[in-house]
């Protein structure tokens, strides 16, 4: 069994996603910003979302000297073969959440609701140091479909356009607590918790 770690670095510089992944890891470990240690961000060249995971993890166990933690997430639409999948937060060209979101219906014009089946994925990898040959990587899926028009003002990416069955309603129309127990992300860290051994 894995020893648990107390201390990670998140491989992100943004302090609402540390805020995210620490209210669900709980007390047992504290979290850090990779920005505490380097503004300087890998460049992600994986062809699949656990790739990059992993090359965020490393970047971070190397700059930090300490355990890291990374995710990769985004939308995976069956009709688009996967699309827009690892590039979902760029869709658009960099554009923003809207420009992405407009760009999606455009994709799906006329598909009917059966054919519109997506999901949401999060890969994390956890590296203990930089050269872990063996890091702990966990998926999390939340099943869904596309709508044909934007629904809600929760969330943000494509949380308007998603549908979830569970609640009859789009992820950006679910409550925050609701949201946090549901979805990919918290999938994916209650897996690694397990691993850990923080449950």
């Amino acid at each position: 069994m894995n020893p648990p770690v107390r201390e990670l670095v998140l491989a992100s510089h943004n302090a609402g996603k540390l805020k995210e992944f620490q209210a669900l890891l709980g007390d047992s470990l504290r979290l850090r910003l990779v920005s505490e240690f380097s503004k300087e961000e890998p460049e992600e060249t994986g062809l699949s979302f656990v790739e990059n995971a992993i090359l965020k993890a490393r970047h971070a166990a190397r700059v930090s000297g300490l355990p890291a933690l990374a995710d990769d997430s985004g939308l995976a639409v069956d009709f688009l073969d996967g699309a827009p999948g690892i590039y979902s937060a760029r869709y658009a060209g960099g554009k923003d959440d809207k420009a992405n979101n407009l760009k999606l219906l455009q994709a799906l014009q006329g598909v009917p609701d059966e054919q519109r089946t997506a999901r949401f994925v999060c890969s994390l990898a956890l590296m203990r140091h930089a050269e872990d040959p063996l890091p702990i990587l966990c998926e999390g899926l939340w099943e869904g479909r596309i709508l044909h028009e934007i629904r809600g003002h929760g969330g943000f990416g494509y949380d308007p356009l998603f549908w979830t069955s569970d609640w009859g309603c789009s992820s950006a129309e679910l409550p925050a607590s609701e949201k946090n127990r549901l979805s990919h992300r918290a999938r994916a860290v209650a897996l690694l918790k397990q691993r850990l051994e923080l449950v």
